[in-house]
């Protein structure tokens, strides 16, 4: 018995030991520039992220990210760190994106390269190998990216992730598992999870359907039939518009002059339309007919889908036309657990920063006011003014024609 729990600390703790923090990135430092590279790439104009807490907060100081600043702009800052492989253990890539701004379109993304990235010269098309995280622009477009790399092509997960669109902050986690299985998180709740290979299509279709195979001829897949025996009756073809019998020719009416009057045309309520016979029960009606289908010779099975042979990147490489998104808490980690603590505050930083929000609505509000009633009492002001002054030119009026009596 001592010799099982031996065995178990000693497991429990190499599963402590092994575990990694591959980046954490909480922009706690004014020196942050030093450790992330601007692009420099030609013919973009990128904007400057600057270091904030934001206008409105839960902690002034652990609560600061880095912010967009200027709008329609193109943004583009990199980190680089120690290279590795996910070969074998979890990838977790974690981060928080606040839309103060309440943005109404671009990216709140990150992308994750390899040791090949320029940081000086990254843009949009280079390569990378997972892009995950929010993009939103109008109403239309609100969801969760999550793109791989594979054999050089990137691929789209098939489902539709919807991403948070209010003006607080939240944790966007994807997991990659090595049984190629993944989780996309949202402040720690799962919002969407699966397989790689029935999610995203980096291979081809196990089956396909069967090229040599065709549709019987005699094959009846009509479901119902007309009845051979119904005859359109007799008075059935009605026009569909009929003279108005209540017209009549208007008195002032020139034949000569109008030409030859006719009354308005009108929905005939004795027409019936095309008429098509009563449908019956097909009795050789076999079903829709299947096209039978093969398996696939181009599918080649992979169980390294997952597989991310070298990462040492994270850049923030997008697009805003207004400003203001602020990125915190970033995370590469093998380690699920700890990513699903450090994602457990953010339902304290929400409450702080709604708390503060709202006390920041009510002022401006009470000042909206104020500034209404000002310019209310203005108004009432310049009216009696004007009503004084109607008053003062009715009496010089009158006495003027008093005057001219005289």
């Amino acid at each position: 018995m001592m010799w099982c729990k031996t065995v178990i600390v000693l497991l429990a703790t190499v599963g402590f030991i092994s575990a990694e923090v591959y980046l954490k990135e909480n922009f706690d430092n004014e020196n942050w520039e030093d450790t992330w590279i601007y692009s420099k790439h030609p013919g973009k104009e990128f904007g400057k992220f600057v270091l904030t807490p934001g206008t409105f907060y839960n902690d002034a100081e652990a609560d600061k990210g880095i912010q967009t600043s200027q709008d329609a702009r193109f943004y583009a800052a990199s980190r680089k760190f120690d290279g590795f492989s996910n070969e074998d253990k979890p990838l977790v890539v974690q981060f928080s994106v606040k839309h103060e701004q309440n943005i109404d379109c671009g990216g709140g993304y990150v992308k994750l390269f390899d040791c090949s990235l320029d940081q000086t010269d990254m843009h949009g098309e280079s390569p990378y190998e997972i892009m995950f995280g929010p993009d939103i622009c109008g109403p239309g477009t609100k969801k969760v990216h999550v793109i791989f790399s594979y054999k050089g092509k990137n691929h789209l997960i098939s489902k539709d992730i919807r991403c948070k669109d209010d003006v607080y902050t939240h944790f966007y986690t994807l997991i990659v598992r090595p049984d190629n299985t993944y989780e996309v998180l949202i402040d720690n709740e799962k919002v969407e999870s699966g397989n790689l290979e029935d999610d995203w299509d980096f291979l081809a279709p196990k089956k396909i359907k069967d090229p040599s195979a065709t549709k019987p001829e005699d094959w009846d897949d009509k479901a119902t039939i007309p009845d051979p025996d119904d005859k359109k009756p007799e008075d059935w073809d009605k026009p569909e518009h009929i003279p108005d019998p209540d017209a009549t020719k208007p008195e002032d009416w020139d034949d000569e002059m109008d030409g030859e009057w006719e009354p308005p045309m009108i929905d005939n309520p004795e027409f019936k339309g095309e008429w098509q016979p009563k449908q019956l029960d097909n009795p050789n009606y076999k079903g829709a007919w299947e096209h039978p289908e093969i398996a696939n010779p181009e599918y080649v099975p992979d169980d390294k889908l997952y597989l991310r042979k070298e990462i040492c990147t994270l850049g923030f490489d997008l697009w805003q036309v207004k400003s203001g998104t602020i990125f915190d808490n970033v995370l590469i980690t093998d380690d699920v657990e700890l990513a699903a603590k450090a994602a457990a505050e953010v339902k304290n930083t929400q409450a702080g920063e709604k708390k503060v929000k709202e006390a920041q609505d009510e002022v401006q509000r009470k000042k909206d006011e104020e500034e209404a009633k000002k310019a209310s009492d203005k108004d009432d002001e310049d009216e009696d003014d004007d009503d004084e002054e109607k008053d003062d030119e009715s009496k010089q009026d009158k006495d003027q024609s008093e005057h001219d009596e005289l």
